[in-house]
């Protein structure tokens, strides 16, 4: 089976992002490869691991990690297959948290798939953007197809701190099941690729020379 993570990578009190993880949840529960148990989603909220401003005494290609917190995280990413951000745009970018969350790992990203849910006002179109050149060098793939969400049509948000409704219209519904049949697809045909849990650098020594 192909499992899924759902990622929501806001951490701001009051975030909009829960509600959008739920609406892709639910969506997924309605793919036809969740249906005959082809795959699985699952919701991984990055505010529940309380990752701090990363603190590993090594850089994540070694895969040496020393913190419970580290640990815990590690665990969870490396028991999936590919994911689905929802990241919300905070000034032309994603959230620090997200960032921070990424760089903790490395080798328990590599040779997966992605898709990108973005919302906001432009629709997470630049925070996207960005996403998708910070994964590319924790070596995931991410699929072409991309949902925006726009906090004018697809959220309805009553004042600044209501959480909001997700009710995306039709086009956003179809463009998250092709991009959900994208990620499993990738997903399964990178499997070949990936390396055995807890192997670190790709399978790699880091102590031995690299062969000229």
């Amino acid at each position: 089976m192909i499992r899924i993570a759902v990622v929501v990578g806001s951490t701001r009190p009051g975030r909009r992002g829960a509600g959008v993880a739920r609406w892709v949840e639910e969506a997924a529960g309605r793919h036809a490869a969740v249906v005959s148990s082809e795959a699985s989603v699952e919701v991984v909220d990055v505010a529940e691991y309380g990752l701090p401003l990363l603190d590993e005494p090594l850089p994540a290609k070694f895969g040496d990690y020393r913190n419970p917190h580290t640990v815990r995280w590690a665990e969870t990413i490396r028991s999936f297959d590919g994911f689905v951000f929802v990241v919300p745009e905070y000034n032309h970018s994603f959230p620090a948290a997200l960032k921070n969350a990424i760089d903790y790992l490395y080798a328990e990203w590599c040779d997966k798939a992605a898709g990108i849910v973005g919302y906001g006002v432009e629709g997470g179109i630049r925070a996207a953007e960005h996403l998708r050149l910070v994964l590319a060098e924790t070596k995931v793939a991410v699929v072409r197809t991309q949902v925006a969400l726009s906090m004018f049509t697809d959220i309805v948000v009553t004042d600044p701190v209501d959480l909001g409704v997700v009710s995306p219209g039709e086009r956003r519904q179809q463009a998250l099941t092709t991009m959900l049949g994208e990620v499993v697809e990738w997903s399964r045909a990178l499997r070949p690729l990936r390396e055995p849990a807890g192997t670190p650098y790709g399978g790699g020594d880091l102590t031995r020379p690299v062969p000229a």
